[in-house]
Protein backbone atom coordinates (compact mmCIF):
# COMPACT_ATOMS: atom_id res chain seq x y z
CA UNK A 1 0.00 0.00 0.00
CA UNK A 2 2.76 2.23 0.70
CA UNK A 3 4.55 2.01 -2.63
CA UNK A 4 1.05 2.99 -4.37
CA UNK A 5 1.02 6.10 -2.54
CA UNK A 6 4.47 6.75 -3.42
CA UNK A 7 3.60 5.81 -7.53
CA UNK A 8 0.37 8.42 -6.67
CA UNK A 9 2.41 11.10 -5.25
CA UNK A 10 5.05 10.77 -8.34
CA UNK A 11 2.38 10.88 -11.06
CA UNK A 12 0.43 13.93 -9.09
CA UNK A 13 3.95 15.88 -9.08
CA UNK A 14 4.61 14.85 -12.96
CA UNK A 15 1.26 16.23 -13.86
CA UNK A 16 2.06 19.43 -11.60
CA UNK A 17 5.29 20.25 -13.90
CA UNK A 18 2.75 19.63 -17.29
CA UNK A 19 0.65 22.79 -15.49
CA UNK A 20 -2.35 20.25 -14.59
CA UNK A 21 -4.66 21.44 -12.03
CA UNK A 22 -5.14 19.39 -9.71
CA UNK A 23 -7.99 19.18 -7.25
CA UNK A 24 -7.96 17.58 -4.00
CA UNK A 25 -11.77 16.71 -4.30
CA UNK A 26 -10.45 14.05 -7.12
CA UNK A 27 -7.65 12.98 -4.89
CA UNK A 28 -9.57 12.01 -1.78
CA UNK A 29 -11.57 9.56 -4.41
CA UNK A 30 -8.33 7.97 -4.71
CA UNK A 31 -7.27 5.19 -2.45
CA UNK A 32 -3.59 3.45 -2.23
CA UNK A 33 -5.53 0.90 -0.48
CA UNK A 34 -6.20 -2.18 -3.45
CA UNK A 35 -9.11 -4.86 -2.58
CA UNK A 36 -8.76 -6.16 -5.61
CA UNK A 37 -6.10 -9.00 -7.50
CA UNK A 38 -3.81 -8.92 -4.23
CA UNK A 39 -1.79 -12.41 -3.76
CA UNK A 40 -1.91 -12.29 0.13
CA UNK A 41 0.23 -15.40 -0.33
CA UNK A 42 1.68 -15.06 -3.19
CA UNK A 43 5.33 -15.40 -5.29
CA UNK A 44 6.98 -12.14 -3.76
CA UNK A 45 11.09 -11.04 -4.98
CA UNK A 46 13.33 -11.26 -1.54
CA UNK A 47 16.52 -10.11 -3.49
CA UNK A 48 15.94 -6.41 -2.61
CA UNK A 49 15.22 -6.45 0.90
CA UNK A 50 19.01 -4.98 2.06
CA UNK A 51 18.76 -2.30 -0.61
CA UNK A 52 18.07 1.12 1.27
CA UNK A 53 15.02 2.91 -0.38
CA UNK A 54 15.28 6.60 -1.62
CA UNK A 55 14.01 9.27 1.02
CA UNK A 56 10.41 9.68 1.15
CA UNK A 57 8.86 13.15 0.17
CA UNK A 58 5.42 13.58 1.52
CA UNK A 59 4.63 17.02 0.22
CA UNK A 60 2.42 17.95 -3.00
CA UNK A 61 1.31 21.26 -3.76
CA UNK A 62 -1.86 20.81 -3.48
CA UNK A 63 -4.34 22.67 -0.99
CA UNK A 64 -6.23 20.33 0.63
CA UNK A 65 -7.45 22.62 3.39
CA UNK A 66 -11.00 22.92 1.72
CA UNK A 67 -11.56 19.47 2.28
CA UNK A 68 -10.73 19.43 6.18
CA UNK A 69 -12.58 22.89 6.36
CA UNK A 70 -9.26 24.75 7.57
CA UNK A 71 -8.41 28.59 5.93
CA UNK A 72 -6.31 28.88 3.60
CA UNK A 73 -2.35 28.52 4.44
CA UNK A 74 -0.69 31.80 3.94
CA UNK A 75 1.35 30.57 0.79
CA UNK A 76 -2.00 29.13 -0.72
CA UNK A 77 -1.30 25.50 0.20
CA UNK A 78 -2.33 23.21 2.79
CA UNK A 79 -0.70 20.56 4.75
CA UNK A 80 -0.69 17.24 2.79
CA UNK A 81 -1.09 14.79 5.43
Amino acid sequence: MFHNALDIAEIVRQLLEEDWDIDPEDLAHISPYLTEHIRRFGEYSTHELGLQPEAYDPHLDVDFSPLRGDPPAPDGYGQAA
